[in-house]
C-alpha cells in the first residue's frame, strides 16, 4: 500500500470557485493543495465557456459594426473575416492569457498543483488517481491523501438528451465555441443564456441559426418586456426561433446534420452544418466517492451545505456549481472565498441578498435580486419606477437606444429590492444595481448619487428619480 501524504487544505476543481478559494486560503496562512483532474486550470469558465464565449461575441460585434459603419457615414467595402484567425485569437491571446495569469497567481500564493482524479473514501481522506488511459492500476497506483479540510468545487457537465449524443456534428457548448468554420446553417436546441448567446454571436457571424425551445419562450427566466427587445433583434439578425418545440431526434453524414423537432403537433426535419444541444448543466458529483462521507446530496446532484458551505462532514466544503445557488462564475467566486475563510476561523458567509445574473445577448440583458412577480409571491409590496436608454444621450450617440433600467422597490420605504436591464453595457450597469441590492439601498440613496454624463450609466439614476416622482429626461 502507497504511504499516505498529510494536507492541511486541499480543494477539488481549478476552477473559479476552486482557485479563488485556493488564493483566498493560502492569504490567510493555510498550505493549499489543488487538485484539477484537466491538464489546464481555469475551469469551464476559463477554457470553453464565459471567457471564450464572449471573445467570439466580441468578434460577431466587431464584424456587425464594420457592415454597419454607412450608420454613421462611413462607407466601407463589405467587411470580411478570417475565422482560423478569430479561433486562434480566442485561445491564445484570450484563454491562454488568463488561464496562465491562475497559473502565476497559485504559484505565487505557494499553491500546490496535482493533476489527476480525486475520489473520497471517508471524511478525511481520498486517492487521486492519474488521468488518460492507463496500461496497469494496483493498489499502489495513485496517491492517498489525508486531509484536514476540504473544498469541493468539481463544477459541472453540459447535459445530453435522447436522440442528441454529443459526437460528430452533434455538440455541446464547447464544441460550439471551438467549431473549424462559421457554419452556414447552425441548429441551437436551448434559448437559455448559453444557447441564446451563440446563437447571436454566430448570427453576427454570417451563420442562419435555428432556435429550438421547449419552453414558450427564449431566456424564460427573464422579464418578457426585456427578453422581447432580444427576439426582435435575433429575427432582424435572420434567427430562426422555435419555442413550445420539442428536439426528436436527429441523423448525420460526414458533411451534415439533420435535426428533427416537433411544434403544434408537427414533425419538421432541418438540415445544418452542427447543431449544438444547451439545455442545461448538471452538477459533477456522482464519481467523487461522495457516498463513503456524511456529505448528503439533494434530488437534483446538489451538495446540501450551510451558509459558510459546510457539508455535513464538519471539514468538507462544497462550492459554485455544486452548490445551491445559480450556476455562475461570480456566485462561485464568492463562494470560495467565504469557505476559504470558514476554515481560517473568519466569521465569513454566503449571506448575499442577490446574485446579478447576465446573459450577453443583443441587447445584453442583466438583473439582480427580485423581479415584481417574485415580490409578489412573497407578500412584499413593491413599486417600480423605469427610464429607457432611448432618453440617454450616449445611448443614442452610440446607435444603441433600446432597452431600458427598471427598479423594483418596496412600496413603504423604497427600499430596492431588484433591478433589471437591457440595453447597452447591461453587464457593467448591473454592478451598481447589485451593490444597492446587497446594501438594503433606497431609491434615494441612487437619485442622491451624481451620474458622470454623457455616459450609460445616467440611467440608473433617471430611474431612480421616476421612483421619487421627479422626472428630469422624460
Amino acid at each position: 500500500m502507497a504511504d499516505v501524504e498529510k494536507k492541511e487544505t486541499v480543494i477539488i476543481g481549478a476552477g473559479p470557485g476552486g482557485y479563488v478559494a485556493a488564493i483566498r486560503a493560502s492569504e490567510l496562512g493555510q498550505k493549499v493543495t489543488l487538485i484539477e483532474k484537466s491538464d489546464t486550470l481555469g475551469g469551464v469558465c476559463l477554457n470553453v465557456g464565459c471567457v471564450p464565449s464572449k471573445a467570439l461575441i466580441a468578434a460577431g460585434h466587431r464584424l456587425q459594426e464594420a457592415n454597419d459603419a454607412s450608420t454613421y457615414g462611413i462607407t466601407t467595402q463589405p467587411a470580411t473575416i478570417d475565422f482560423a484567425k478569430t479561433q486562434e485569437w480566442k485561445q491564445k491571446k484570450v484563454v491562454d492569457r488568463m488561464t496562465s495569469g491562475v497559473k502565476m497567481l497559485l504559484n505565487k500564493h505557494k499553491v500546490e498543483i496535482i493533476h489527476g482524479e480525486a475520489v473520497l473514501d471517508s471524511d478525511t481522506q481520498l486517492r487521486v488517481m492519474p488521468t488518460g488511459p492507463q496500461q496497469f492500476m494496483s493498489a499502489d497506483t495513485g496517491t492517498t491523501i489525508q486531509f484536514d479540510n476540504l473544498i469541493i468545487a468539481s463544477g459541472s457537465h453540459p447535459i445530453e438528451i435522447p436522440g442528441f449524443k454529443f459526437d460528430g456534428r452533434v455538440i455541446d457548448s464547447t464544441g460550439g465555441l471551438n467549431l473549424p468554420e462559421i457554419p452556414k446553417e447552425f441548429v441551437v436546441i436551448g434559448g437559455g443564456y448559453v444557447g441564446t448567446e451563440l446563437a447571436g454571436a454566430y448570427a453576427n457571424l454570417g451563420a442562419h441559426v435555428t432556435i429550438i425551445e421547449g419552453l414558450d419562450s427564449i431566456l424564460n427566466g427573464f422579464t418578457k418586456d426585456m427578453v422581447s427587445l432580444v427576439v426582435k433583434n435575433l429575427k432582424k439578425k435572420g434567427v430562426d426561433i422555435h419555442t413550445s418545440a420539442k428536439a426528436i431526434s436527429s441523423s448525420q453524414d460526414d458533411n451534415s446534420v439533420s435535426v428533427t423537432y416537433e411544434e403544434e403537433g408537427k414533425q419538421t426535419t432541418i438540415k445544418a452544418d452542427y447543431c449544438m444541444v444547451t439545455v442545461g448543466r448538471r452538477p459533477n458529483t456522482d464519481d467523487l466517492g461522495l457516498e463513503y462521507t456524511k456529505v448528503k446530496l439533494d434530488d437534483h446532484g446538489i451538495v446540501q451545505t450551510d451558509i459558510q458551505g459546510r457539508t455535513d462532514s464538519e471539514h468538507i466544503f462544497a462550492i459554485g456549481d455544486i452548490a445551491s445557488g445559480p450556476a455562475l462564475a461570480h456566485k462561485a467566486f464568492f463562494q470560495g472565498k467565504v469557505a476559504a475563510g470558514a476554515i481560517s476561523g473568519k466569521n465569513t458567509a454566503n449571506d448575499y441578498v442577490g446574485v446579478p445574473a447576465v446573459c450577453f445577448s443583443d441587447p445584453e440583458i442583466a438583473v439582480v435580486g427580485m423581479t415584481q412577480a417574485q415580490a409578489k409571491d412573497k407578500n412584499i409590496e413593491v413599486s417600480t419606477s423605469k427610464f429607457p436608454f432611448a432618453g440617454n444621450a450616449r445611448a443614442v450617440s452610440l446607435d444603441e437606444a433600446d432597452g431600458f433600467v427598471r427598479l423594483i422597490f418596496t412600496k413603504d420605504d423604497k427600499t430596492i429590492v431588484g433591478g433589471e436591464i437591457v440595453g447597452p453595457g447591461a453587464s457593467d450597469l448591473v454592478a451598481e444595481l447589485s451593490l444597492a441590492v446587497n446594501s438594503h439601498m433606497n431609491v434615494e440613496d441612487i437619485a442622491l448619487t451624481i451620474h458622470p454624463h454623457p455616459t450609460l450609466s445616467e440611467p440608473v439614476q433617471e430611474a431612480a428619480d421616476v421612483g421619487l416622482g421627479f422626472p428630469t429626461h422624460i
